[in-house]
């Protein structure tokens, strides 16, 4: 069934024709009337329109894909045989698949609880049975960086977004180098861009104060030094002296309970997700901030990191390795840049560049120069 002109439709197409299949032509017509519509199709629900853009097609997608996905369709633009077809299909939600999620959050549970251990006093290699001494530092962790996530991804799904569970890091240290969801599909505008990027911070850093509070409540793990084991030797956050002061204090000598130290590593986690570039929670807070021009800060942050590393290295003589790792690193996220919302002309209401601004300050508070030492 097609359309031979801009207005006529002939007998016998209307008779084929749903009053849904009508209705969403017009619909189309109303949003895009600078998408000029010769032929149209309809075919196992979907919708297949070709026709010619006045404009950039890229534009015409952002305009349609919210309200569209709010009647539970998805849209594209394809470009076939010389010619634009507009393709309007029905949304299948595919039940998430979370195998690997599930392996890997197991993974990082033993691996977390293996370090944790050690840093218990215990020995996991020689004495395996106790590597359960390690559950505290192990739910605190999980619970510290899962809660960052999960604040991308309860936010991100209320504003219509495609978004997976959170894949854990299982990593030798400390037992998880954190974790990641993954973004599926455009995101809707600014307003939602801020809104998921600045969520896990906020949530992370809530998540680590009250396991820093915690921890800092809990008696110092006595441990009797002993040749050939590693310490780590913690530059302590601003926000975390603070909080010391209230718990009770603390002096630089001790050793800290782990559960206080996974409170430690959410802060550091909270100051460098909000490392403002690329396509880190800050990238996205500033991105959303400022628009298509916070891509000069992203370009120059790394520079930052690096000038950081060097004066470390040279000025303080101090081991400025994990500046240097995150200046090459984010390096390759100013490259890529940054995706562009759907919507990238509306503004920030003032409420919302307060609550960014105010999140880089306490990402401020939250990170050292020389954040640990071995």
């Amino acid at each position: 069934m097609n359309e031979t002109d801009g207005n006529h439709i002939d007998n016998t197409d209307i008779a084929e024709n749903t009053d849904s299949e009508i209705d969403m032509v017009e619909f189309i017509r109303s949003e895009v009337p600078d998408f000029q519509i010769y032929e149209y199709s309809y075919e196992d629900g979907a919708y297949f329109f070709s026709g010619t853009p006045a404009n950039d097609p890229k534009d015409i997608i952002k305009r349609l894909w919210t309200p569209l996905y709010v009647m539970g369709y998805g849209t594209q633009m394809v470009y076939e045989l010389g010619e634009h077809i507009l393709v309007v299909a029905p949304i299948e939600e595919k039940p998430e698949r979370i195998r690997w999620n599930v392996v890997l959050a197991t993974i990082t549970v033993f691996t977390t609880m293996f370090f944790g251990s050690i840093f218990f006093g215990v020995d996991p290699i020689s004495h395996p049975e106790q590597i359960i001494t390690g559950a505290p530092f192990t739910l605190a962790i999980m619970f510290v960086l899962g809660s960052h996530e999960m604040g991308h991804y309860i936010v991100a799904k209320l504003h219509g977004m495609k978004t997976s569970l959170p894949y854990f890091i299982p990593f030798i240290g400390i037992g998880t180098m954190g974790a990641i969801i993954k973004h599926r599909g455009p995101i809707p505008s600014r307003t939602a861009l801020f809104d998921v990027g600045i969520a896990g911070p906020i949530v992370g850093l809530v998540a680590s104060i009250i396991v820093t509070a915690i921890g800092l409540s809990l008696p110092p793990v006595d441990i009797v030094p002993q040749d050939g084991f590693l310490y780590y030797k913690l530059s302590l956050p601003v926000l975390f002296t603070f909080i010391a002061s209230f718990v009770g204090g603390m002096n630089n000598e001790m050793i800290i309970h782990p559960v206080a130290f996974a409170g430690w590593v959410g802060m550091l986690v909270t100051a460098l997700n909000l490392i403002p570039a690329g396509q880190l929670d800050g990238g996205h807070i500033m991105r959303a901030m400022l628009g298509p021009r916070a891509a000069y800060i992203s370009a120059v942050v790394p520079f930052v990191l690096l000038s950081m590393s060097l004066f470390i290295y040279f000025v303080m003589q101090q081991n400025g390795s994990m500046w240097l790792f995150w200046g090459l690193f984010i390096s390759l996220f100013a490259v890529a840049g940054h995706p562009e919302p759907l919507e990238d002309s509306d503004y920030l209401n003032r409420s919302r560049m307060v609550l960014g601004i105010l999140m880089f300050l306490a990402g401020l508070l939250c990170i050292t120069l020389i954040p640990i030492q071995v």
